[in-house]
């Protein structure tokens, strides 16, 4: 390595990425490529980056498969970055693998720590968790580290684990403020400020309040009977019973939680389960049904007793009953956690992470293009969504968790 190459790459571990630029931006030799490549990743060119990093990995070839791995490995990141999941979950296993056979200990964390990130972003937490317990962490670059914890923090929140998830935004912070670079400590800081936002909402005897994650993880530590909209299950301290997969179920459901103590009339549950306005035989047959097959469901932890107007919860033990949802609720707020994040989705990458068809996410966007929640820009495989106002509120409870359907 000669001295400008060896200053370059000194300049881009310190995130000074235009120092880095003086000295090697008339060069194109495969090497300096790669430093430029990943000089404009850090000053936010990202579509100039992933062309200089391709363009180094071609240069490098087979001969010199750690160095093409490692732009390959760039090139991922900056593909998680803009939210191509399919390309960055691709490139990272080859990467990985070519790192891991020439002892490149350092690079097969990092790319290791990637692993974790896309499948914290996709929803599969225990892989992610596994993934963070078994990878290197004392073979991390510095720069890697808040990352890695950062990960650690998002897992625990999206398992409402309030006391690991500050913990770990507490090492993050640590480590940003170690390396010197002012992206990571802004990284962390956007981390922090989600953390400490309302994380949901629970509605309860008419009434609703806004929790933060630490009130949340309290409140299903209890024995209270909680219609969880959040993560699509009924729970009661330890036991929970999966309702994804089950919409009718789950709005029904809760809107006998809503109810409770007092019955919910047959007329409202069936607005509400089924959208009919004009109730005829046909519904109430169909009403019944479900109720039974409701009934069966949650047997363990509560009943459903018809009334003269309709029907009502009866939970097992005196407990109460209350409803959590998210702060910000609608038809698409699934879609919505995602782009809350500010970054741009491809509509393959927002199906990926929801676990639905393309389809399916393409008529939500046009949905929310319309009313003037989303925007897009590119076309064909290029076009990229974006939400135009980020809520104020984190997404660490909207954000899907893969749990058994029932």
């Amino acid at each position: 390595m000669d001295r400008l190459i060896a200053s370059a790459a000194q300049s881009l571990a310190g995130g000074d990425a235009l120092s880095a630029l003086k000295r090697i931006s008339l060069r194109d030799d495969p090497p300096a490529l790669a430093l430029r490549g990943t000089a404009m990743a850090q000053l936010g060119d990202l579509a100039r980056a992933r062309e200089l990093l391709q363009a180094a990995a071609r240069g490098f070839g087979a001969r010199e498969p750690v160095a093409r791995a490692r732009c390959i490995l760039a090139g991922a990141e900056i593909a998680l970055v803009t939210r191509d999941l399919v390309t960055a979950l691709r490139a990272l296993g080859t990467a990985q693998a070519v790192l891991e056979a020439h002892a490149d200990r350092a690079n097969a964390a990092h790319a290791a720590c990637l692993q974790a990130r896309l499948l914290l972003l996709t929803g599969r937490l225990d892989d992610a968790e596994q993934r963070c317990n078994t990878l290197e962490t004392k073979a991390l670059p510095a720069a890697s580290r808040p990352g890695y914890w950062l990960v650690a923090a998002g897992i625990a929140m999206r398992r409402i684990r309030a006391r690991d998830a500050r913990a770990a935004l507490d090492r993050a912070a640590q480590t940003a403020r170690e390396t010197g670079i002012s992206a990571l400590a802004a990284e962390v800081a956007q981390a922090r400020a989600a953390f400490d936002a309302p994380a949901a909402r629970l509605i309860e005897n008419g009434g609703d309040r806004l929790l933060d994650l630490a009130k949340v993880e309290t409140l299903i530590a209890t024995d209270m009977l909680l219609v969880d909209i959040c993560r699509n299950v009924l729970r009661c301290g330890a036991t929970v019973i999966p309702l994804a997969g089950r919409p009718v179920l789950l709005a029904l459901l809760r809107k006998l939680a809503e109810a409770w103590p007092r019955d919910a009339s047959r007329e409202a549950l069936l607005l509400h389960a089924f959208r009919a306005r004009h109730v005829d035989e046909s519904h109430r047959a169909r009403l019944r049904v479900e109720i039974g097959r409701l009934r069966g469901l949650i047997k363990p932890l509560a009943g459903v007793k018809a009334t003269g107007r309709g029907f009502v919860l009866e939970p097992r033990g005196a407990r109460k009953i209350a409803v959590l949802t998210p702060p910000v609720e609608g038809e698409h707020a699934a879609l919505l956690a995602l782009l809350a994040d500010g970054e741009t989705w491809s509509s393959s990458a927002l199906a990926l992470a929801l676990d639905v068809s393309p389809r399916t996410v393409l008529r939500g966007l046009e949905a929310l293009k319309e009313a003037g929640r989303v925007d897009w820009f590119g076309h064909g495989r290029a076009r990229r969504w974006i939400v135009r106002n980020v809520p104020g509120f984190p997404t660490s409870l909207l954000l899907p968790v893969l749990l058994p359907k029932g």
